[in-house]
């Protein structure tokens, strides 16, 4: 070879890796996440097509794509360990999805949506393959034994000496409008007050069929902060109830643990509650069941978090994404 070749092969490199496929936002593996993909994705997310290229809006998009690169990469290693739905999961989790609705609702809210059946098929069988990865390679692995329990208490014991009545609640919230802050497992998100009623209302359906309320908070609560926790809210002191709403202390006074409140229009939007139990004031003790399980279930989620984190960073480290979209911006925004 030429000198002169081996001086332009850099270049001719260069701009290879500077020109990405037609239509093409990343590549994980070398499998295409497409524009439209990714448009599709934030019209879902945020209830509307970005009218822009302001910054707040790309950041928006350049966020949306980590969520589908992400995906994209437990997807593929849910394929290689040969744990993809199948046709008969797909199905019985469709018909599970159908259930509070007729025929016509049911497509109404694929409309909204902006949805086809088939496409509605394809993201199911997407997140219950990922959701079989999570659970073998990470929740199979978590174990809490009784040492963790008695090592958290005893290290925070203060944390069991209520100086009033407490109340343990949690909820599912269901806005009347699109969210950036959206963190259900579904990315499930009411964009009208109509859909935000008829979502609650379908929600409401469920658990009256004996669904569990955590798992339906994990999958369609609009609450950034407790959807993640299945809703958990926590322990609320008595006096900060009271203060808030008199009337919510009142309701929950009438109910017994484990009930379920009413749908409940509030300012941000119509809530579920439900009340997990009613603590009195005074020291609880180890030995208190009630105690152990909160333990337990502050500890699964500690180390769920920990876990499912460092997964998520290895799988990354591990394969090959090239984000066209995110270098695109970077030339753009750093042109002299």
């Amino acid at each position: 070879m030429k000198p002169t070749a081996l001086l332009t092969l850099p270049l001719l490199l260069a701009a290879c890796r500077s020109s990405p496929p037609a239509g093409v936002a990343a590549t994980v593996n070398s499998r295409p996440i497409t524009y439209a993909e990714l448009d599709k994705q934030y019209l879902l997310q945020f209830g509307s097509q970005p009218s822009g290229a302001d910054d707040q809006t790309l950041i928006q998009k350049l966020e949306v794509l980590r969520s589908l690169i992400d995906s994209e990469i437990m997807l593929q290693r849910a394929e290689k360990a040969g744990l993809m739905a199948t046709d008969a999961d797909v199905q019985a989790k469709l018909n599970e999805l159908k259930a509070p609705y007729t025929e016509q609702e049911f497509q109404k809210q694929l409309q909204a949506r902006k949805m086809t059946l088939d496409e509605l098929r394809a993201q199911l069988r997407r997140e219950l393959s990922i959701q079989k990865l999570i659970n073998k390679e990470i929740t199979s692995h978590i174990t809490i034994t009784d040492q963790d329990v008695a090592a958290y208490y005893n290290a925070n014991k203060n944390l069991f000496n209520l100086p009033e009545p407490q109340y343990h609640l949690a909820q599912i919230l269901v806005t009347p409008g699109p969210d950036a802050n959206l963190r259900n497992l579904k990315n499930d998100n009411a964009l009208t007050p109509e859909q935000a009623r008829a979502k609650i209302q379908m929600i409401e359906q469920r658990l009256k069929a004996n669904e569990d309320f955590a798992v339906l908070a994990q999958n369609y609560s609009e609450d950034p902060q407790s959807a993640p926790n299945g809703g958990d809210l926590g322990f609320i002191p008595e006096s900060a109830l009271a203060k808030a709403d008199p009337a919510l202390l009142a309701m929950f006074n009438s109910m017994q643990p484990g009930q379920i409140s009413p749908i409940i229009n509030t300012p941000e939007g119509f809530r579920i509650f439900k009340l997990i139990s009613k603590e009195p004031a005074g020291q609880r003790e180890l030995s208190d069941p009630a105690v152990q399980q909160n333990i337990r279930d502050t500890l699964l989620n500690r180390k769920d978090q920990l876990l499912r984190a460092s997964y998520y960073e290895v799988a990354r480290n591990e394969a090959e994404i090239v984000n066209y979209f995110a270098r695109r911006i970077l030339e753009e925004r750093t042109k002299k």
